[in-house]
Order: structure tokens, then C-alpha cells, then sequence
């Protein structure tokens, strides 16, 4: 196969035509995903295939076991069982970068993620989200380019700040995390003292069969702190895992990091018209209109035995749910629940679930059939349903608890606007409105910086106007330092 890069269309690997690079393919501009979107599919699975035996976003990262302990009743929003009032249950929490590889520094400039296991008595409750409450794209069939523009150069195998601003600015909808990737968040003094979200969407229904939709988010009681770019330059070359040390230092003095767990709740059918689209991953949704309800805390207290074991081997994935819990028509989060799992069996093979730190502790009665590694079987019983010999397997019909409803063509398009939507108006108010004059100061030196590393036209004008969109003033200081530097 010849590979043109010149060619005048993209197309998928098998030569065809792609309809778009930018839009997956869905029931109208805000319902589900489709199976047959054979090239969101292909993108997806040929990205989670790039690296072996290292994840491909999120790689250098570490993390410690501990116990969620639910202490307000939200048994009205939701029937999990690890979610009602006194309930404990064990979980593994694992903390990383997105962009560097497995011996990047821990302090570059990079959001975290921040993804959380609960081995509860219904099945492992995954929740994979960053310590930022929203993220770069809308749309999993950017995701991979996204990561690409965060990786290595193909002639020098260098990253590439014009590759990264290349990206952004031709990326609207990148303008929020962006905001908060170039202020302070971005270097987070350690992981103990940054807060995590669920970025996402996710959806819960009550014994009733009432529906919610959720945010998550999980507040440091360590208290934030971040560290300036010249401490995390330092670091980076003193103690490339200074974050990692951190914390199993922490633990194993006693010193037992602690989160608190609250959720935003929206009532099912204000998703139809909150002024701002509810599942749009670079959205927030303002506490003043959705306020934060308590729901527990999460104690880190064990460190792992063996790190690749117990941590390298973990795998976490928006899929797992449990009764009670759901996901939403955030069409990333859509993307995701395939592309982990499948990215989980590539990486460390089809049998994952059957590892130690991946095992659930419920009992499982599942269909699936060998595989590499097969630990965990089901002897001589029947491997296929439905069987006359006993074994058990489901037939159900009809709505289901965690659902929506949609209706509309199949199409490829951005979510159908809100009366509030944009691309930069909530990056806008975050720069404005939240940081301080010394934090927007700060901002701007932390771009200008960036831009001064190998940025070149056309990505440079693109770069100031992407600013002045998000902020005039902030977008004008940041030409102007640039261009008195230069």
C-alpha cells in the first residue's frame, strides 16, 4: 500500500473516500453512535493498536488502592448499592499524564488523568476522567489526531509545539481546556494536591426508574497547589517522577491522600433546553445553576506490591457500569466505552478482566470463550446461549433503565446547538472572569514561551487569533509579548 499524504481526500485503509474526519456518524445531531461507522471504528481500533506494551495517551502514571465510604444519602438520584448511604468499598485510584511515554517526566505541562476502579458487589464501577472538568474535543474521531499532535514528529521523533498550536487552533472547541492547560492547572504540584472530575456526562436512575444526569467531582482536601514553570523545569530534570515518589512516600509515612466525592445532578428532561448542550465534553455546566451535592470521600491508604502488576497491568474503562449507573449521549464518552476495553485487549491481552487488580469482586457468568491467557473458566459447561443444560443467560426486551430516547437521520455533525453554545465563551469567562490579573499574567507568559519554541506561521497567526477569540485583550498581550521578544 502506497501512503500519499498529497492525495486530495482522506481516505479510510482501504482506499474509500472518508465522509469526514471530524464528525462520527450518529441518529441525529445529539443521539447515539453507530457500530456500522466504519471509519470512526477503523480510526479507533488501528489507534488502539500504535503502542505495545505502553498505553498510548496516558502512559507514565502511577497509583495507590484505598476505600470510598459514602457519608449523604443520594439514594434518591440513584440505586447503586455502592452508593447508598454507609456503604465502603475498595477501590484502586491511578494518576498520569496524557502526552509523555512511560519515562516522560512527571512535570511537564500536561493535564492528568485521574482514573478510579470501584470493586463494588454489582461489579467493578470504573470512572476514567482528568483533574480538568472538560477536555480538548467533542467528537472521538478526533481523539487520535488530537493524541498525534501531543506525541513525536515523523521525520525527527521530536515533539512539536507548532505541531500542538496547529491542532488547537484549528480546533475551536479545544479553547477551554486549553485556557486551563496553559494556567496554572497545568503543573500541579503533586497529585495529592489536584482535583479530579469526570469531564463527562454520565447518567444515574433512582428505584423508581427516574433518571438523572451527573458530573463528577472529586475535591483534594490536601488543598490545590501547582508549582511555576521554571520549578517544574527544574524537577523535570532532577526527579523525572517526582509526582510518583510523592505519593508513595506519602502513603507509606501514613500520610493518607483523601478526596471529597460530590456530583452535579441534572434532572432528565432540562437536558433538552440548559442553555448550554449537557453533553458536550468541552462544556461545564455553572454551579449556580447545578450546585454540587455532597456524596462521600476516598481515602488512598495502600500502596501497590508491584507496580506492574498491580498498576501497568490495570485497566479502566468507562463501560464498566453497575445498576444504577449509565452512561449519556456525550459522543466521546460513546467513543470511549468501545476504544478502551478494545485498547485494554490489545495492550495487555483478551483476557485483562481475568488479572488480579482487574478482577471483579462479584461473580461473573459471562459467554466469553478462550483467548489469549485464559486463567478463569467455566469448565464443561455450555459456551454458548441459549442452552437447555441450566446455564444462565439473559433474554430481556424493552427500555431499559439507563437509556434516552432519540430520533433523527443518521448524520455526521457537531451537537445540535444550545441557546448559549459557543466554542469560546466558556474558555472566555474562565480567563476573565476566574483567573486573577496575576494568573491571566502568567497565562500569557506560559503561551508566549510555548510559541517561542519552534512555532511557525501559518500556526502562528492562527495561534493569536484563536486568543483574541477566546479573550481580545489577553490574545493582543500575548501577540505583542511575542512579537517584542522576537
Amino acid at each position: 500500500m502506497t501512503v500519499d499524504p498529497n492525495h486530495s481526500h482522506s481516505t479510510t485503509e482501504s482506499g474509500a473516500p472518508r465522509e469526514s474526519d471530524q464528525h462520527s456518524l450518529s441518529v441525529g445531531a445529539d443521539g447515539p453512535l453507530l457500530l456500522h461507522d466504519v471509519a470512526l471504528v477503523e480510526k479507533l481500533a488501528r489507534f488502539d493498536r500504535e503502542r505495545v506494551p505502553e498505553r498510548s495517551p496516558h502512559a507514565k502514571g502511577s497509583g495507590a488502592f484505598g476505600e470510598f465510604t459514602v457519608t449523604q444519602d443520594v439514594s434518591q438520584y440513584t440505586k447503586a448499592k455502592f452508593l447508598q448511604p454507609g456503604a465502603t468499598t475498595r477501590m484502586l485510584a491511578r494518576f498520569s499524564t496524557v502526552a509523555g511515554e512511560l519515562g516522560s517526566p512527571d512535570t511537564w505541562r500536561d493535564v492528568r488523568g485521574f482514573a478510579l476502579k470501584f470493586y463494588t458487589e454489582e461489579g467493578n464501577f470504573d470512572m476514567v476522567g482528568n483533574n480538568t472538568p472538560v477536555f480538548f474535543v467533542r467528537d472521538p474521531m478526533k481523539f487520535p489526531d488530537f493524541i498525534h499532535s501531543q506525541k513525536r514528529m515523523p521525520d525527527t521523533g521530536l515533539r512539536s509545539n507548532n505541531m500542538q498550536w496547529d491542532f488547537w487552533s484549528l480546533s475551536p472547541e479545544s479553547a477551554h481546556q486549553v485556557a486551563y492547560l496553559m494556567g496554572e492547572r497545568g503543573l500541579p504540584r503533586t497529585w495529592r494536591n489536584m482535583n479530579g472530575y469526570s469531564s463527562h456526562t454520565y447518567s444515574w436512575n433512582n428505584a423508581a426508574g427516574e433518571q438523572f444526569w451527573v458530573k463528577w467531582h472529586f475535591h483534594t482536601r490536601q488543598g490545590i497547589e501547582n508549582i511555576s514553570n521554571d520549578e517544574a523545569a527544574k524537577l523535570a530534570g532532577d526527579d523525572a517522577d517526582f509526582h510518583r515518589r510523592d505519593l508513595f512516600e506519602a502513603i507509606e509515612r501514613g500520610e493518607f491522600p483523601s478526596w471529597k466525592v460530590s456530583v452535579q445532578v441534572m434532572p432528565y428532561a432540562d437536558a433538552k433546553t440548559y442553555r448550554f448542550n449537557p453533553f458536550d465534553l468541552t462544556k461545564v455546566w455553572p454551579h449556580a445553576d447545578y450546585p454540587l451535592v455532597e456524596v462521600g470521600e476516598f481515602v488512598l491508604n495502600e500502596n501497590p506490591a508491584n507496580h506492574f502488576a498491580q498498576i501497568e497491568q490495570a485497566a479502566f474503562s468507562p463501560s464498566n457500569t453497575v445498576p444504577g449507573t449509565g452512561v449519556s449521549p456525550d459522543k466521546m464518552l460513546l467513543g470511549r466505552v468501545f476504544s478502551y476495553p478494545d485498547a485494554q485487549r490489545n495492550r495487555i491481552g483478551t483476557n485483562y478482566n481475568q488479572l488480579p487488580v482487574n478482577q471483579p469482586i462479584s461473580p461473573v457468568n459471562d459467554y466469553g470463550k478462550e483467548g489469549s491467557m485464559q486463567y478463569h473458566h467455566s469448565g464443561n459447561a455450555p459456551v454458548y446461549s441459549p442452552n437447555s443444560y441450566g446455564r444462565a443467560y439473559q433474554a430481556e426486551q424493552g427500555p431499559v433503565d439507563n437509556g434516552w430516547e432519540s430520533d433523527g437521520a443518521m448524520v455526521r455533525s457537531a451537537y445540535s446547538l444550545h441557546a448559549e453554545d459557543d466554542d469560546f465563551g466558556q474558555a472566555h469567562t474562565l480567563v476573565r472572569d476566574v483567573y486573577t490579573d496575576e494568573q491571566r499574567a502568567a497565562l500569557v507568559e506560559t503561551v508566549v514561551g510555548s510559541l517561542r519554541a519552534g512555532v511557525e506561521e501559518p500556526v502562528l497567526t492562527n495561534v493569536f487569533t484563536y486568543w483574541k477569540n477566546i479573550d481580545q485583550q489577553v490574545g493582543e498581550q500575548i501577540e505583542q509579548q511575542y512579537r517584542a521578544q522576537a
